[in-house]
């Protein structure tokens, strides 16, 4: 029954490795909604958290979760946002590769790449995503549906459709010097 001493340390040294990956991420939580059902005994409360998890450096997810107190919603919903973060390639660690549109039902947005020093110009729950993201320079615009879940689904959306130049050389079989150097005749064209 008893394992072996160096066995259980690798076991928790395994452990403890994810604990400080998952310490590493911010947390952001977007919105509670309060629900009432209406039963014989009178009113039953539960609430939905929306939450926003990113390590800073290019990685972001987002989950809901529901319970009878706010701390257990928050709590499902940052475990649930932890299993569903993606990475998106970032240009120069601060901003996207390229302009790009996103849509989810009514939700519509623009996210576009800004030089430096811009900062983060985004409202509501899409400041939340960049913030956590590690984005400091990008221009937002959301067109459509202000419901904090539309919004947040049309910006995965169009975080899903950022590639980086190597992405896109390696899919066309190009050089990243190509691709690049039609970014800047494309500028210089404008």
């Amino acid at each position: 029954m008893n394992q072996p001493a160096q066995k259980r340390d690798r076991q928790r040294g395994g452990r403890d490795r994810r604990d400080r990956e998952e310490s590493d991420l911010i947390e952001r939580l977007v919105g509670i909604n309060r629900v009432s059902k209406v039963v014989k005994g009178g009113r039953n409360f539960s609430f939905a958290a929306l939450v926003i998890v990113g390590d800073g450096k290019g990685r972001v997810g987002f989950g809901t979760g529901k319970a009878r107190e706010v701390p257990e919603a928050i709590r499902k919903g940052t475990d649930n946002a932890k299993k569903n973060m993606v990475r998106v390639p970032l240009r120069e660690g601060r901003t996207l590769h390229h302009d790009v549109e996103g849509h989810y039902g009514a939700g519509h947005v623009i996210l576009r790449s800004a030089p430096a020093g811009t900062g983060v110009i985004a409202g509501g729950p899409m400041r939340a995503i960049f913030e956590t993201m590690g984005v400091q320079d990008v221009v937002c615009k959301s067109n459509g549906s202000q419901n904090p879940h539309n919004m947040i689904k049309a910006t995965f959306d169009a975080l899903s459709r950022c590639a980086s130049p190597r992405s896109v050389a390696a899919r066309r079989g190009l050089k990243v010097s190509d691709i690049v150097s039609r970014r800047g005749d494309a500028e210089g064209k404008e």
